[in-house]
This record gives C-alpha cells, structure tokens and sequence, in this order.
C-alpha cells in the first residue's frame, strides 16, 4: 500500500509539473511568435532592405508619393484598431485593368513588397492598395493575428479600394504570412468582383506552421507546447492555431488562382503548397514552382517570369 501510494503521490507531482511547465512553454511560445519585437514597425530599416533587393524602389516610391500618386488612407479594423494602407491608380487610369490588393509577410509592412506594388501597377495596369496588417507597419494592435483576423480587415480593404475605384475585377495578392491571408480570405462570401487570388510561400495553417517551426528552430514535439499556446491564443486574441487553416479556407472557394512557392524554401515548406492546392477542389488553379527559390524569394529571383505568370493567370481568370 505504501508503495502505490509513493507511485501515486510521484504520479501526481511529475504530471503537476509536467503541466507547470508545459503552461509556462506555452504563454512562452505565444508571446514570441505573436508579439514579437520587431514587427513591421522598424520603417527605415524595411525601406533599406526593400531597396537592397530591389535597387531604385524606393525612389521610384518616394517620387509617386510626394507627387501625391501614392495616398495615405486609414480605416477601423476588427476590434476597433486604427488600419492603415498606400495606394496608387494604374500607371495609365483610363486602360486600367482591375484593381490587385498587395498583401505583405509575417514582421514586414506595405513598403516590403513594393516591388509586386509596382507590378501590378506599372507592367500590369491596375490600381493597387497595400495595407499594413493589424500590429504592422504603421497600423495598431495587440498582436500578430497570422492571417485569420487579418481575414476580416482584408475584406474591409476590399470595400475601401471599391470604393475607390469601383471597378468589376479584383485580385488578391500575398506573401507568406500575406498568403495565408489570401487563401483565409477566398474562403469568405466576398463580392462579386472579386475575382482571383494570388497565394506566394503561404502556410496550410498556423498549426502546421508552428509545428514546423517549434522542430527548426527548438527541436521540439508539438506536444504539449503547440497545444498550450493554442489554448493561451484562445484565451488572449480569441482564436486556436488549428482553426487558423488555409486549408480549410480553400475547401470554401470556387474562384480563380495561382499558387507560387519557392521549390527550395525551408520556412514555410515547398510541401504546404501541394496541401495547399489540393485542398482547393472547386474552380481554376494553376501552381508554379520556382526553381532554386528560397523564401519569398521568387520573384526576386525571376521578376520576368513570375510577371508573365501572373499576368497570364489574371488573363485566364477575367474570362472564368
């Protein structure tokens, strides 16, 4: 009797601590993947990068901006925050093709993608619109949302850019984080005119995402720390890491679109993009895999390709 109740009284403590620890671990993981210290808010350091990739963005930018082609606007997102976005009318108004709204990655903001900015704008004709997502660039919040609240202010921003420009065909572009976006939002009942979407390195959902980060980066199980922090997510920002899903938001949508994935990206696995489309089973897609490309990484490494590409997509979208 003495030693089942040894054998009990130690079952107890090490499943205490196991919990304990497994708690802490938890909150840990949350408040590091979702409040991290730098997210979109370094301005002058993201303009540096954007222009290190891309020589002479930024003064092509600037001088739109200050010649007041480029607008600042603002808007109340989920939760009452303060939402703000860029956005500029086609290179040639008149002949413009449709509207694309530019979606940006995890801790970038609106200047980051600039360069898929000025494609949509000057080699494609379309009016565009860059938000920064809740807690990024210059726009509030309490913490990265990873996508799926961010579902909610994109179609608010689609609102905003109809009302704009009020045209009969729009694209939603992303990458990354900015693609989950995507892929969460075509799953919405959206307006008409919204016609096609754009994933670019996206995530089949935050669990899988995370999962693979906690083995990368920790050299961790998902159990117990992905479930906890799950837990403390739903608790704090009122969402779970599994209802998050690009996957189960693409089983909603019969619209048009192109999925983009660098076959060498080791962040976000080229593997979630075939997760990715083959959970898309209604409408048109087409995927393109771009050779030697790492993360977010190909168009840089194919700007002519990855242009035709997209331009041949819309083409074929407009007549679905």
């Amino acid at each position: 009797m003495k030693i089942r109740r040894f054998l009990f009284i130690a079952a107890a403590i090490i499943t205490t601590m196991t919990c304990s620890t497994s708690c802490l671990m938890g909150r840990y993981m949350c408040k590091f993947a979702l409040l991290p210290e730098e997210h979109g808010n370094d301005i002058e350091g993201d303009r540096a990068k954007a222009e290190s990739h891309y020589p002479g963005i930024l003064n092509w930018y600037d001088t739109l901006h200050d010649g007041g082609l480029f607008r600042d606007t603002t808007m109340v997102g989920e939760g009452g925050y303060r939402l703000h976005a860029v956005y500029a009318s086609a290179k040639e108004p008149a002949k413009a093709q449709g509207t694309a709204i530019v979606i940006h990655g995890y801790t970038d903001n609106h200047i980051c993608f600039m360069n898929l900015v000025r494609m949509y704008r000057d080699d494609l004709n379309y009016n565009v619109l860059a938000p920064d997502l809740h807690y990024h660039g210059y726009s509030e919040g309490k913490a990265v949302q990873m996508g799926w609240f961010d579902r909610l202010d994109i179609i608010r921003w689609i609102d905003v850019a109809h009302n704009v420009w009020s045209d009969d065909f729009m694209v939603i572009h992303g990458v990354s984080m900015g693609g989950a976006t995507t892929m969460m939002v075509s799953g919405e009942e959206l307006p008409e005119y919204v016609r096609a979407f754009v994933d670019d390195c996206g995530y089949s959902s935050v669990w899988d995402q995370y999962k693979h980060n906690l083995k990368q980066m920790f050299h961790l199980p998902p159990f117990p720390v992905l479930n906890s922090a799950s837990i403390v997510c739903r608790q704090k920002y009122g969402w779970s890491f599994k209802e998050a899903s690009s996957v189960d938001q693409l089983a909603k949508c019969d619209r048009p679109m192109l999925f983009i994935h660098g076959d060498k990206d080791d962040f976000v696995p080229t593997e979630f993009v075939y997760k990715n489309y083959e959970a898309k089973v209604n409408g048109y897609k087409d995927i393109w895999l771009a050779p030697g490309s790492e993360h977010a990484m190909a168009y840089k490494d194919h700007p002519a390709e990855y242009t035709q590409r997209v331009r041949d997509f819309l083409a074929i979208a407009k007549k679905q």
